[in-house]
């Protein structure tokens, strides 16, 4: 039987977990919830929070503190040093760095085997299943996967624990089927000095058969252009004329989408959107025509979820559990998980659109938010409001930040948008024009506070260099594909920041 028929089968048969996801939300989330806390029950933070007198949901909320990495990094810790049973049963021996889109603060989170295998992988099979059961006779085991991870550099203690990032932690545990069609090789994807790294894997991957390539949107972009310089072509679909699929996840991808079609020149292309980071994998888009992402219920993660109209940080009050969840309402996420978070506020915020089955939409984060004038401005907002934009003045982002500013003699201040362009917009003034009427439209307390300039100023812009955001990256020892740039901030302090590098 050929390779690809095999592979077809196997991953065929996910399709009953799927469907598990879409069919069964709430018992899957009560068995999820009856293990975890049964393999809680025999860890030293599970001790200490009274894990076994807890009963029902009900009183795992009442007794559980939520946590952040600030409450579990004792236990974190311990592990790094070969103290076993911390936070889940056994020996964690692996943990993935993860800075997050926060600007300095590195968080080095656990890996068990169970979230490794039952979560991580599972659920990029499971997203693979999918996509063979939306679009019918594909043959991607025929050609290769691009990843395009993060540093690969891991770091071993005497211990015998592991630290590096989670790409790096996946395809150093890769099944053989799978590492038979990755690409590029070992050496070149666990590469720790990203501006290498992009040198090496352009040059090893262009006479490659691509048919998927997976990896955050900006980083993928400055392969795809380094891939085309090398190549002399004048389109990714010259190179790679087989390349069908890319899967995308941490970041929107609306704000790169028109400058992915300009460099694919792919028409029939599948773009599929994944919700997975270093804390664990959540969702993934199960539909063609919508970009969703379905809740995955059944994949050693208990979900909860602060109505963010009440967050108050580790001190939130009202906590709610799946089934009580409302549509078009902002939430932030809680979880427990089998590799020994523990009512994590795991700081990204997600929307409903859609219950039994639950399908959502990740909304942006707790963090990051422009609110200095009661306009509650979110990433999803800003996302969608700059990339139609940049559309309507056929222009094309390479990234971003915004921030409030203060002018107290004319107007009490407004929002300055810092954008670096991969093409500037035809007309820049119509560009401010038409950002400032989408944030309107997306957003009612922008638009009543915006009224006559009295609350809200006029946006400014700015145009950053080519370049400017992945030196400010770079400056902070971020370079790779797990690294973002805050989108929204509260303070002009990130933006000054890198605003002084184009001085």
């Amino acid at each position: 039987m050929p390779f690809n028929s095999v592979f077809s089968w196997l991953i065929g048969r996910r399709m009953a977990r799927i469907n598990d996801y879409r069919q069964n939300p709430i018992p899957n989330q009560l068995k999820t919830f009856n293990f975890l806390t049964t393999k809680g029950k025999e860890t030293v933070y599970g001790q200490k929070i009274g894990l076994s007198k807890v009963g029902g949901i009900d009183s795992f909320q009442q007794h559980v503190p939520l946590s952040d990495y600030g409450t579990l990094k004792p236990y974190i810790d311990d592990s790094i040093h070969g103290a076993e049973s911390q936070l889940w049963p056994g020996k964690t021996s692996w943990f993935a760095k993860s800075s997050g889109t926060t600007a300095d603060r590195i968080k080095i989170l656990p890996i068990t085997e169970d979230s490794l295998l039952q979560n991580h992988y599972a659920n990029g099979k499971d997203l693979l299943a999918q996509y063979y059961a939306n679009h019918s006779k594909r043959k991607l085991y025929n050609a290769k996967h691009l990843i395009i991870g993060g540093s690969g550099k891991i770091d071993q203690s005497e211990e015998g624990i592991f630290i590096g990032d989670l790409s790096a932690i996946i395809i150093n545990h890769l099944p053989t089927w799978t590492e038979l069609r990755r690409t590029p090789k070992k050496d070149i994807a666990l590469l720790e000095n990203w501006e290498e790294k992009l040198e090496r894997m352009a040059e090893s991957v262009l006479d490659e058969n691509i048919c998927i390539i997976a990896g955050i949107p900006s980083w993928t972009l400055l392969l795809l252009k380094k891939v085309l310089e090398k190549s002399g072509k004048k389109s990714i679909k010259e190179v790679w004329p087989n390349l069908e699929l890319y899967i995308h996840g941490g970041m929107s991808f609306k704000p790169y989408q028109a400058a992915f079609h300009e460099i694919l020149q792919i028409p029939t292309m599948n773009y599929v959107e994944s919700y997975n980071s270093s804390e664990g994998y959540f969702g993934l888009q199960d539909q063609i025509d919508s970009k969703e992402l379905l809740l995955l219920t059944n994949s050693q993660v208990f979900y909860e979820f602060i109505p963010m109209s009440e967050f108050e940080g580790l001190e939130s009050k009202t906590v709610i559990t799946l089934e009580k969840v409302e549509i078009d309402k902002e939430y932030a996420l809680v979880i427990t998980t089998s590799s020994g978070l523990w009512r994590y506020i795991i700081g990204d915020t997600i929307r409903f659109s859609q219950t039994h089955p639950f399908r959502f939409v990740v909304s942006g984060r707790t963090s990051h938010y422009i609110n200095a004038f009661g306009e509650k401005l979110i990433i999803e907002h800003a996302d969608k409001a700059i990339s139609t934009a940049a559309l309507r003045t056929k222009a094309q982002i390479s990234d971003y930040t915004a921030a409030p500013y203060f002018d107290e003699e004319k107007v009490v201040g407004g929002h300055h948008w810092l954008i670096e362009f991969r093409e500037e917009p035809t007309d820049e003034a119509q560009f401010l024009e038409d950002l400032d009427q989408l944030l309107k439209d997306e957003n009612a307390d922008y638009d009543a506070k915006r009224k006559d300039s009295i609350n809200i100023g006029y946006p400014k812009m700015t145009i950053a260099p080519s370049g400017t955001f992945h030196q400010w990256l770079k400056s902070k020892g971020k370079l790779g594909g797990q690294h973002k740039v805050p989108r929204l901030m509260n303070d002009d302090r990130l933006l000054n920041e890198i605003l002084e590098l184009t001085r």
